[in-house]
């Protein structure tokens, strides 16, 4: 008995085995641009969030709040810097039900050879403070 060899491709009954899709072309092109895209949204979400953060070689420790009256807060803090560097850091004033009722941007510069400056800042708050915080502190322009 001889063998016969089939070198067409085989045909399926019209119908029986749903629509045959036809060769996908490759879009190289899409791929590279979906990345860039991806990229650049991830690019702006660190640049956001190190505007929001800071700087973490700027970091600042709030050592205590002190002298709280109806219209001020005296806020005591710690930057680390490179050594007499400047930095500039957000500080910001909160009632006891966490409303803002102070914000500031207050200038820290270090002497040569010091890290870490400590500061006593006064800040003027519309209404009596429950507490004095750092937001973020970054180089000094």
């Amino acid at each position: 008995m001889s063998e016969t060899h089939t070198t067409s491709a085989p045909i399926f009954p019209p119908g029986r085995y749903g629509r045959r899709r036809a060769a996908r072309r490759n879009r190289p092109w899409l791929i590279s641009a979906l990345a860039v895209v991806l990229l650049a949204a991830l690019g702006m979400v660190a640049f956001s969030q190190y505007r929001q953060y800071g700087d973490p070689l700027y970091d600042a420790k709030v050592i205590t709040y002190t002298d709280i009256t109806d219209a001020q807060i005296l806020v005591e803090f710690q930057v680390t810097v490179p050594p007499g560097g400047s930095a500039v850091c957000a500080l910001r004033a909160r009632s006891r039900d966490g409303a803002e009722v102070a914000r500031e941007e207050v200038r820290v510069t270090a002497a040569a050879g010091e890290e870490h400056p400590v500061v006593r800042h006064r800040l003027a708050t519309s209404g009596r403070a429950f507490l004095g915080e750092v937001l973020r502190c970054r180089a000094g322009d």
